[in-house]
């Protein structure tokens, strides 16, 4: 079951890495025909130093915009890797040991009650109610 759950996991991770590179090819593809069918611009030169600033910005600008897809992918890549390498355990195992965690906590409860019974049994001396 956990093995199931495992491979629809990475089905959907690799869905969606499917989808990312999808979209990344497509604005690649609509960025290269805009470049093919607009004509090359002459750019000023920029004569101020606070020019120089500006069109230095709109060019990381520009820059950081396009690598936003990739990140985000990179990102997906990495956790599938991540996930492959997990060692996941077997439903037995998880059976077993919460099996473990149940009977420790229910031990501790009946340890609390007699303690708490105890407890209000000397008050109840002590007080004489």
């Amino acid at each position: 079951m956990a093995k199931n759950k495992q491979k629809q996991t990475e089905q959907e991770v690799e869905e969606v890495v499917a989808e990312e590179a999808t979209q990344n090819q497509e604005t690649q593809e609509v960025v290269v025909e805009t470049e093919e069918t607009s004509k090359p611009e002459k750019q000023a030169k920029p004569s101020t130093p606070a020019q120089k600033d500006k069109t230095q910005k709109t060019q990381d600008n520009k820059k950081q915009k396009d690598k936003k897809p990739s990140k985000v992918g990179k990102k997906v890549k990495e956790t599938v890797s991540e996930l492959k390498k997990v060692n996941w355990p077997t439903f037995g195992q998880v059976c077993k040991k919460t099996g473990v965690v149940l009977a420790v906590v229910l031990i501790f409860a009946v340890v609390l009650f007699g303690i708490d019974r105890l407890l209000s049994w000397l008050f109840g001396l002590l007080t004489g109610i």
